[in-house]
């Protein structure tokens, strides 16, 4: 089962850092975390889960120091996130147009306005997905609650994937909105909806195996796994009945090093026939990415 070397790597969760540490981007929690560790000495609000924490080295265009490091690892396309009026967000779109496509966090509780601005970006900037962190949102929004229905028709209208992080939140806050059996419910009302599971699953990975056989829109992506934790069934899955259903994600530099994620990717049981589903193929089919 060896990695294969000459797969265009599609990375489904990048981001273009803003800083040496990037704890800007957590803001958002500080309202829902109750303990003194997260609130203050934190860097990221899963820091206990993580060791080693990317931390860059200060650099004046951050577009280019990312494209720097998929070019050391082999990724041929990253999915950076995108939020209105970032001029990182631009420069990469410009500079390297066939490096990034772009996903849209979105926050189901601003109503229409959140749907119109969706709608916007996509015809605007040409995002290729949009994304929702369920235990993130303040306030929480579980994955079936009726504030998320608008947007997930509003995906399957524009013909967008949605990425929705699944099972136990790394950040200290309640894990009932991301609870894996939501999951069956939006599926089963939306069949044409392409339905993308985020950040593991756990503990309940086999329900995700057998809500992937139910549906053929619902796909799972490895993001802030390290290798080594890729879930057992997972992998049974993807070298049996779903090879065409798992896609690589990683998590830098939000957590994870790309020295590590690769240093480790060799090692994962993947069938010979799998690696270029996984690494590539599958994410191109889904985000409608040119090869």
């Amino acid at each position: 089962m060896p990695f294969p070397r000459d797969v265009k790597i599609v990375d489904l969760m990048m981001a273009i850092p803003v800083s040496e540490t990037n704890e800007e981007w957590y803001q958002q929690f500080k309202p829902l975390l109750m303990d003194e560790e997260s609130r203050s000495h934190f860097r990221m609000p899963a820091q206990y889960l993580f060791k080693d924490i990317p931390r860059l080295e200060s650099s004046g265009d951050y577009v280019r120091f990312l494209i720097e490091q998929m070019d050391r690892h082999g990724i041929d396309v990253g999915l950076v996130g995108y939020f209105e009026g970032s001029e990182a967000a631009a420069a990469a779109k410009r500079d390297y147009p066939r490096r990034f496509i772009f996903d849209y966090p979105a926050n189901p509780n601003l109503g229409m306005d959140e749907i119109r601005r969706v709608r916007r970006i996509h015809a605007e900037f040409g995002i290729k997905s949009v994304s929702v962190f369920p235990c993130g949102l303040n306030p929480q929004v579980p994955i079936n609650d009726k504030k998320m229905y608008p947007l997930y028709a509003t995906c399957v209208e524009l013909d967008l994937p949605i990425l929705i992080n699944v099972g136990v939140p790394g950040p200290r806050v309640p894990l009932y909105p991301q609870k894996l059996e939501h999951v069956d419910e939006v599926c089963w009302f939306f069949p044409e909806l392409k339905f993308v599971m985020r950040h593991g699953g756990e503990p309940w990975e086999e329900l995700a195996v057998k809500l992937m056989l139910k549906y053929p829109n619902l796909y799972y992506s490895t993001s802030a796994f390290a290798p080594k934790h890729y879930p057992r069934a997972i992998i049974d899955f993807a070298n049996t009945r779903g090879m065409h259903k798992v896609m690589y994600a990683g998590y830098y530099p939000m957590g994870l090093s790309l020295e590590r994620i690769f240093a480790e990717l060799p090692a994962v049981p993947l069938r010979d026939e799998v690696w270029p589903a996984f690494l590539s193929h599958n994410a191109r089919r889904v985000f409608a990415i040119g090869g």
